[in-house]
């Protein structure tokens, strides 16, 4: 009898020896592989270098972003093996860099647009690179755009372009702007879920997707608004840039089926009829082309060329490339991504991640100014505030802070700008939302469905808490004062920066979403303007004849480091191409998106500085 359970275990054990050596040797082949992968491009003998007289190819991949999210090597592996690769992301950073540099590089003779490879990029990111390129054509070299075809975002580009060339089998899709949200109003209704609301301001429509199965009359008009100066703006830059009227642009829907009907249905030589492409041709012609100007590759395969990743990275390796003429003076932090509280990765802003990013600059010596460069429509109150503390504190240490508006500063992005010394935003800018909210969700009638209930005693009220019982109308009552406050705390700070009355703010605030435009003519922004102009901004504010520019982002462990650089030399050396989601695997992202975005928040007051109509 007493040897069966010494059998039982010895069993046990050696099927987890089995498991535990096999997980081992997997992971152990991995590396070693990727390692080989490493070794193998390391030694190769290949150095970038731009051939004479190439074209740079500005080849955008995935999505224009401020701040990349980290990536674990491993993680991505795993998703990809799976289908579920991380969306790539491309730096307006790098791509600007890219453009300047090649500029007065007489190795390059020409620019190419070729941004198939680009999946979203907001007006307020594409139009910085726009002006980059028209300061490129001050160069005289010249700039052709090609593609199989373009979407809204790749064709703003390509407008800028001297010469727009286009696949015979291709479109330019001009669709303008839309904002459609899931309501899941119903689906909490039938799970019996309760949402607990509280909320101020007529506009605040974060929420609603729990209110509702519709948007509201007035989400509607504030929607609408803003969509229609962004679409107005990206019209009247396409506009320009390819000498048409607005008209000719923004064709109304009839008029174009006109125009697709005198092409017989060819969307491609509508296009050029309308005058949006310049040339319709097949890729091989088209490349013809670009040979003409740049001449052949070496392999006879292309024409001569070197692609933006491998420029940024020749350019690197130069000596004197980046060596700044000044001692780097001005620091610039980057706030991207929703705010949440602690320590958070590069990508999403954290309350005592960025507030040490902020702490740094103040107690750097060298540094004189600081901008601040927001990308974030909000989040947590708390870690909202605990950011602008550390503004105010680099502003009582004598160092001015210009607030660098992106794409999207609204909510509790806004919030950690109110304080700056100057606030420049682009007229493309999503801003204001000046409002707050909280909920929470409980499931008792969810639990009462599956016979499980929650019952006791307590001392007082507001013990016991719970998820799993109705929340006591004391802790309601309480919860709505304290959002209240928020919201006329936040109307107070906005008042006393912006040299307002809280009245003021408040006709303009009630978490109504503004275009920068029209954040500037209510006073919420002191210029029109882009990170150059930031820049220059906080040189001014510091008296300083002479500065340069050093970014203060968190820095990645050399193990981390480690990490990153062998899986991108294997990926570079291997050829991997990260897998593009099906439309089912979008809709389903989307829809986890949606319902999980509040299950991110971790404010400790439940209090949240979020505008959900300014994400993506």
């Amino acid at each position: 009898m007493s040897d069966k359970p010494n059998l039982f275990v010895r069993i046990i054990r050696g099927i987890w020896w089995a498991i535990n050596n096999t997980r081992k040797l997997l992971l152990n082949l991995i590396f070693f592989g990727i390692l080989i992968a490493v070794i193998a491009a390391s030694g190769s003998d290949n150095v970038i270098q731009p051939p004479k007289g190439a074209a740079l190819v500005v080849n955008i991949s995935g999505a224009l972003v401020e701040q990349k999210q980290p990536t674990d090597p491993f993680d991505e592996i795993a998703r990809d093996a799976y289908g579920q690769s991380k969306e790539n992301e491309t730096l307006v950073s790098d791509v600007i860099k890219a453009i300047e540099q090649a500029k007065n590089d007489d190795q390059i003779k020409m620019l190419v647009l070729s941004n198939g490879g680009m999946s979203w990029g907001s007006l307020a990111k594409l139009q910085e690179i726009g002006a980059a390129i028209n300061d490129f054509k001050t160069s005289e070299k010249p700039v052709y755009a090609v593609g199989g075809g373009y979407s809204q975002a790749q064709y703003y580009l390509a407008s800028y372009a001297d010469k727009i060339f286009m696949n015979h089998e291709g479109n330019v899709s001009l669709d303008g702007y839309s904002r459609y949200r899931m309501y899941h109003k119903g689906l909490l209704d039938k799970l019996k879920i309760n949402s607990h609301i509280f909320r101020v301001g007529t506009y605040k429509s974060a929420l609603e997707p729990y209110l509702r199965n519709d948007m509201s009359p007035a989400a509607k008009t504030a929607n609408m608004a803003w969509l229609d100066d962004l679409w107005g703006a990206y019209v009247q830059d396409v506009a320009r840039e390819r000498a048409m009227t607005p008209e000719q642009v923004d064709m109304p829907i009839d008029q174009f089926l006109l125009a697709l009907d005198e092409a017989q249905g060819d969307l491609a030589k509508a296009a050029l009829n309308i005058g949006l492409v310049d040339v319709i041709d097949s890729d091989l012609n088209i490349t013809k082309a670009l040979v003409d100007v740049v001449g052949a590759s070496k392999n006879k395969m292309s024409y001569n060329k070197i692609t933006m990743d491998d420029y940024l990275t020749y350019r690197e390796t130069m000596p004197t490339s980046y060596e700044p003429a000044t001692e780097r003076n001005i620091a610039v932090i980057v706030a991207k991504g929703t705010i949440l509280n602690g320590n958070q990765p590069t990508g999403t802003i954290g309350g005592v991640s960025t507030s040490k990013l902020l702490k740094k600059a103040r107690l750097d010596d060298k540094i004189k100014a600081v901008v601040l460069r927001i990308d974030s429509g909000g989040g947590s109150a708390y870690a909202s505030e605990q950011i602008r503390t550390e503004v105010l504190a680099l502003q009582a240490a004598g160092k001015p802070v210009v607030a660098s508006l992106g794409s999207v500063a609204a909510s509790g992005g806004y919030w950690i700008a109110a304080s700056s010394d100057k606030i420049i935003a682009q007229p493309t800018t999503i801003t204001g939302s000046i409002g707050i909210f909280g909920m929470i969700n409980t499931f008792e009638n969810t639990l009462a469905e599956v016979g499980v209930f929650t019952d006791g005693v307590a001392t007082k009220e507001l013990a016991g808490l719970s998820v799993t019982r109705d929340l006591p109308q004391v802790f309601k009552d309480m919860m709505q004062l304290h959002i209240e406050h928020g919201y006329r705390q936040f109307l107070s700070l906005v008042a006393n920066s912006r040299n307002m009355t809280v009245e003021q703010v408040d006709q303009i605030a009630q978490g109504r979403v503004w275009s920068g435009q029209k954040a500037f003519e209510f006073g919420l922004v002191d210029q029109l303007g882009n990170y150059d102009d930031a820049v220059k901004a906080a040189a001014q504010l510091a008296n300083l004849e002479t500065y340069s520019t050093k970014i203060i982002e968190k820095t990645l462990t050399p193990m981390e480091q480690f990490y990153r650089d062998v899986f991108n030399t294997a990926v570079d050396s291997m050829g991997i191409e990260p897998s593009q989601p099906t439309v089912i695997g979008r809709l389903l992202g989307e829809v986890s998106t949606s319902l999980e975005t509040f299950n991110r928040f971790d404010d400790p007051q439940n209090a949240y500085l979020y505008c959900m109509e300014c994400t993506r």
